[in-house]
């Protein structure tokens, strides 16, 4: 799988403006409302899903990375998102640092194949240093759009 399978490019955001966990998610969520990638009436139900999903552990898996997720009746089809926080947001890390890059993915309960994959995807790309430098760097959603369509055409480590 790759992101281009996934990332809503017109839900991208390259600057977060919140400062906290559950405002990070609200405002991913958002741009996939925002991108008309769900449904108004499902977005709060979603973002407590996801919120839920945290309480069970933190999917901020170190490194500056995390990867908010939940499955959905809401959706027909896996989804997801990338946002980059340039001062970084505390979401109880494994390692304790900062979340500057995040990815949201959000799938439908019946399609559990989707949504492992997905994270597979982005679990291998973040082990490339270079991918995340570059990322963290990026000023603009084209940016990352293009760091996506490089990382999906193998022109990094990963």
């Amino acid at each position: 799988m790759k992101f281009a399978d996934f990332v809503c490019g017109k839900a991208i955001r390259a600057n977060l403006e919140a400062q906290d966990k559950e405002g990070v998610i609200r405002e991913m969520v958002q741009a996939l409302l925002d991108a008309g990638k769900i449904d108004a009436d499902e977005q709060e139900s979603i973002v407590k899903a996801i919120l839920k999903r945290e309480e069970l552990g933190s999917t901020g898996i170190g490194r500056g990375v995390a990867v908010p997720h939940t499955k959905h009746p809401s959706v027909e089809q896996l989804v997801g998102t990338v946002a980059v926080s340039k001062e970084g947001v505390n979401f109880s890390s494994l390692d304790g640092e900062k979340v500057q890059l995040l990815f949201l993915l959000i799938s439908p309960p019946d399609r559990p194949g989707d949504h492992l994959r997905a994270l597979e995807n982005i679990s291998r790309q973040l082990r490339d240093e270079t991918f995340c430098r570059f990322l963290k760097r990026a000023h603009s959603a084209e940016d990352i759009v293009q760091l996506l369509d490089e990382a999906d055409n193998n022109q990094f480590g990963a």
